[in-house]
């Protein structure tokens, strides 16, 4: 993909994040920071982008214009869903966005459908397990965090985009683990604020994993599954599992505490966790890459449900 189409895509997501409503100003805060980090990765647009979106200036009929194969108008309606469907939740509004936009992009109504029929399935799979709450095990939660954290950048190193959406939902599940080894039986919303609390809500999630797949570009497509170069995929893969371990390692701090750790601190944790794992995904390569060897793309789901 090209500048024009990257900053298209984007352009595309970011309508999709707030397909619902005017964004909340952390929602804002949030995805303007991942597309200056994004313009970090080579694709300068990308802050320009976000920028045309928030001030009405590109609508989404202009940004579908610039995308001048199927596979970059297909590869745009994934990602508007991933985004779109991020929380689980799907609106009115956002049923109405997804709609109108496969008119737009000229998407075909079938495989559309399917896509978003399996989003929905992959996104409401509950985190819960039946359990009661177990004494905590310091040594125990450090591998269970590690074990999400490897599988979450295999997901990464997939094309297919579904790989991608079920990064948070299993981000949602080890927290709801963490909370249940320290005694609290917690839900989804649950998990959702904390991840929220800490700087990676899950629309900003999102559109940082479009971005990313944007930065992988596009090399064609084999089989239907969406090619990307394999360094960037590689460096895709890495940001998952440092973010899933710092969610992780924050939640462990937050339960253990009797959730007596404020919002700026949590941040705070969270910063420091993220940039230990960072130095950590290098040494865990090997294994993301042999996971990523073994997952099952079409049982996500199930997947998700049972967790790494």
């Amino acid at each position: 993909m090209n500048e024009r189409e990257s900053s298209a895509v984007l352009a595309i997501a970011i309508h999709a994040a707030f397909a619902d409503g005017a964004p909340a100003d952390a929602e804002r805060e949030q995805i303007r920071r991942v597309a200056e980090g994004l313009a970090g990765g080579g694709i300068p647009g990308l802050p320009s982008a976000y920028q045309a979106v928030l001030v009405e200036k590109r609508s989404v009929e202009d940004a579908a214009s610039a995308l001048s194969t199927a596979e970059s108008r297909r590869f745009a309606y994934e990602m508007a869903v991933a985004v779109a469907e991020a929380d689980g939740v799907r609106t009115e509004a956002e049923r109405g966005f997804l709609d109108r936009l496969r008119g737009i992009l000229g998407v075909d109504e079938a495989p559309a459908v399917e896509l978003e029929r399996q989003t929905q399935v992959l996104l409401t799979t509950p985190v819960a397990t039946p359990s009661s709450p177990q004494k905590p095990d310091p040594a125990g939660l450090d591998a269970k965090i590690l074990n999400y954290a490897i599988m979450n950048g295999a997901l990464e190193m997939l094309p297919e985009s579904l790989a991608t959406m079920a990064i948070i939902p299993l981000q949602m599940k080890l927290v709801y683990e963490v909370g249940l080894a320290h005694g609290y039986a917690l839900d989804r919303g649950h998990a959702t604020e904390l991840l929220a609390t800490v700087g990676a809500g899950v629309t900003g999630q999102a559109v940082e994993q479009v971005g990313r797949k944007i930065l992988g570009g596009i090399l064609g497509t084999i089989g239907g599954r969406m090619l990307g170069g394999l360094g960037r995929q590689a460096v895709s893969s890495s940001v998952a599992f440092a973010t899933t371990y710092a969610l992780g390692q924050v939640a462990r701090e937050y339960y253990a505490s009797g959730r007596r750790i404020d919002a700026a601190q949590l941040k705070a944790v969270f910063q420091r966790m993220l940039e230990e794992a960072k130095g950590l995904s290098g040494q865990y390569s090997g294994q993301i890459a042999e996971k990523a060897r073994t997952i099952d793309v079409s049982s996500l789901a199930s997947l998700v449900k049972r967790g790494p």
